[in-house]
């Protein structure tokens, strides 16, 4: 299969067709081996949902194990993976508990953007870096217990190694280097700046663990690394614990790359269709003025009283349907599913645009529309079939953060600014740049005018 069909194999587009030829489940060779694709929200449901333990594996992604060698939460399988999931949602979970709640964090953190957007003075401006600093930041907060300044040194090294990292497993090439993995040891190309930008965020978080080790107070912990240390404490005497450093230090490594650039392109994405759409912008901006008004910041709270906006961030999810096929899962024993029998460790994808895009549940899926989420009267109307997150036993451990950080930061810029086009809404671009992995907004500038 060549390079672009490669590229494309993945999109809605060829899903539909194969799953028209060949029904919803069938079997795709990338490079030598074969994987088995699910097509339309009853198959994936029925894998991912019904027979979820069985279909809860980690599928093939040759650079990830090469480079992280099955550490962490997001490429782990088995024992370890169970280990490392349960604690890290437990944790977020603490956390979001605890004397300075994420909630606080987020509100913090969309203020600080506020402030760096009002330094633009209204003048056209590419949004992609400070809308990556905010999420990133969030996260920062949560494992390091503080936030950066945007202009700091160490933040902006972190941020670029980690938005690197995400660019690069995702780019077109990495695709191939993962269908064909003998490339990857002799070939020249980018896949070799991952080791290297990996090895450099190993080494800047083992001197933040090694720090807080040795300010550790086990009756109190600040953040996610003393959550770890204190659990490390707990288990060291058990032969076949799974908390090493290496453990943390990959687990934490998962949190950046997934907590910052998949909410930073959202956020980027929302801001583009508002653009596009003022009409649905004028709407939400009424709500937030009903609900919030001038003077508070929004909080989570106010989510049940604003439907509209609610729906608006939904559809934006739903549309641009960031990650189409999700990462590979696995099967993880010898499994009959419908009439086929799916052999031990076989690859299964499951195509979310197929879900995200299903004309009986959306009708014109194609069209961005806030009304797929609302019911006759207006109310927020809930989906099955809204996937963004994945579903099932692998489902995004940070969603509920992910659905937070959304809401919080989208509403409070629009509480503080207009947004202003440099061309007429109807010549805005909203096509997607496909790249191997997601589905990113094409570049855009806008300018913020404070209302």
């Amino acid at each position: 299969m060549e390079m672009e069909t490669l590229r494309k194999v993945t999109t809605s587009c060829l899903s539909q067709q194969f799953s028209k030829a060949y029904g919803p489940v069938f079997t795709l060779y990338l490079g030598s081996k074969p994987t088995v694709i699910l097509h339309g929200y009853e198959a994936v449901k029925e894998a991912l949902i019904d027979r979820g333990e069985e279909f809860a594996g980690r599928g093939s992604f040759p650079m990830a194990e090469k480079i992280i060698k099955g550490f962490g939460v997001v490429f782990s399988n088995g024992n370890r993976w169970k280990e490392m999931r349960r604690f890290t949602l437990m944790t977020l979970r603490n956390l979001g508990m605890g004397k300075r709640n994420i909630e606080d964090r987020v509100q913090e953190e969309a203020q600080c953007l506020v402030e760096e957007l009002r330094k633009t003075k209204g003048s056209p401006c590419d949004p992609t870096f400070i809308l990556s600093c905010a999420p990133c930041n969030v996260i920062c907060s949560i494992i390091f217990q503080n936030r950066f300044d945007y202009k700091d040194k160490e933040f902006l090294i972190l941020m670029d190694k980690v938005n690197e990292n995400v660019k690069i497993l995702s780019s077109p090439w990495l695709q191939v280097c993962n269908s064909f993995p003998s490339l990857i040891d002799y070939c020249p190309g980018s896949h070799h700046k991952i080791v290297k930008n990996v090895n450099y965020l190993k080494s800047y978080l083992l001197e933040k663990i090694k720090e807080h080790k040795e300010s550790l107070d086990v009756t109190n912990p600040r953040d996610f690394i003393d959550y770890y240390l204190i659990k490390q404490k707990q288990v060291n005497h058990i032969e076949q614990s799974e908390f090493s450093l290496e453990n943390l230090a990959s687990t934490i490594n998962d949190l950046f790359g997934a907590g910052t650039e998949t909410t930073s392109t959202t956020l980027r994405y929302a801001l583009l269709l508002l653009l596009k759409y003022p009409d649905v912008t004028a709407k939400v901006q009424e709500e937030i003025d009903r609900v919030v008004g001038r003077h508070r910041s929004p909080c989570m709270q106010d989510r049940s009283h604003m439907p509209y906006t609610d729906a608006m961030i939904h559809e934006v999810q739903r549309f641009i349907d960031l990650l189409p096929t999700s990462l590979p899962h696995a099967v993880t024993c010898d499994t009959k599913f419908r009439k086929y029998l799916i052999p031990k460790g076989t690859t299964v994808i499951a195509s979310l645009s197929s879900v995200l895009h299903d004309s009986k549940e959306f009708p014109n899926p194609e069209m961005f529309d806030p009304s797929h989420f609302l019911n006759g009267n207006g109310n927020f109307k809930k989906s099955d079939y809204f996937m963004p997150f994945s579903t099932g036993k692998r489902i995004c451990a940070g969603e509920g953060l992910a659905r937070m950080e959304l809401f919080l930061i989208l509403t409070t810029i629009l509480q503080n600014f207009k947004l202003k086009s440099l061309v007429h809404p109807k010549e805005i671009d909203i096509t997607p740049v496909m790249n191997g992995f997601a589905s990113l907004p094409p570049p855009y500038q806008l300018c913020f005018i404070p209302l």
